[in-house]
């Protein structure tokens, strides 16, 4: 059977996936996951397993466990089709509900230990009341303030409706 052409917009969905996958490196998530979420993420119906590694060219241990990773960041869930046995998965396609997701999860994986050792280290070093030391424990206090301020001005925006956000944006930055 011959190859169908290719439309437009499949040209652009393979470059968005290739991209999406090359900023997940840099954002701290395996390109793989983020090539598979961005598949899901614009694919106009579920996809089953099989579909995803045939499109990835991925092994299935390779794409069972990101879309496990995926799923329990909830940026895709499983949907049952009446009558299939397959597993189908579906991404989040509301923007909005995306960038909270991410948001609070990469909150939970990377900021919360990194104010933890803040933490420990000006507890450690509260005693120190000269020279490099002191000056280490107020190092340690003011970055321990930014990132505490930095987590509640995102849970702030995090708790807010996507209309209010964006007012609040606009006045910020306006």
């Amino acid at each position: 059977m011959p190859n169908k052409p290719v439309s437009t917009w499949e040209d652009s969905r393979e470059e968005f996936i290739a991209q999406w996958g090359a900023l997940g490196s840099n954002w701290g998530i395996n390109r793989t996951m983020a090539q598979i979420h961005a598949l899901l993420m614009t694919a106009p119906e579920p996809m089953y397993t099989d579909e995803i590694m045939q499109r990835l060219h991925i092994s299935r241990g390779n794409a069972n466990t990101n879309l496990r990773e995926l799923n329990g960041w909830g940026l895709i869930r499983l949907v049952v089709k009446k009558g299939e046995r397959r597993e189908y998965f579906e991404a989040e396609k509301d923007v909005w509900k995306m960038f909270i997701i991410i948001a609070k999860e990469r909150k939970r994986r990377e900021l919360d230990p990194a104010l933890g050792v803040l933490k420990g280290c000006a507890e450690q070093t509260k005693g120190e009341n000269a020279g490099p030391g002191r000056d280490f424990h107020r190092q340690m206090k003011e970055l321990q303030e930014f990132v505490e301020f930095g987590m509640k001005v995102s849970d702030t925006v995090a708790g807010m409706k996507h209309a209010s956000a964006l007012q609040w944006a606009i006045k910020l930055l306006g």
